[in-house]
């Protein structure tokens, strides 16, 4: 009888878990609608229009360091030279 109750149980929790199952993402969070490439490494376009939340402040030095991701060296704004 505890086997039967055991049994019953455990298959209800799993309906239940696959009932109440949620998609994964098909794009990364921090990216705007349309922006992900396809692939193993999705990338997304320089700015803050391919961005999924407006930044509150964006200047020169923030788009060109947008722009060179992933390059290992600084972005020159012109500003520190």
């Amino acid at each position: 009888m505890l086997l039967k109750l055991i049994t019953a149980s455990a298959v209800g929790y799993g309906l239940y878990r696959y009932a109440t199952r949620q998609a994964e993402p098909t794009t990364p969070v921090a990216f705007a609608d349309g922006e992900a490439t396809p692939g193993f490494a999705p990338v997304r376009n320089a700015g803050p229009e391919a961005m999924a939340s407006d930044p509150k402040k964006w200047d020169t030095v923030d788009e060109a360091s947008d722009e060179s991701f992933p390059a290992s060296d600084p972005p020159s704004a012109g500003r520190f030279t």
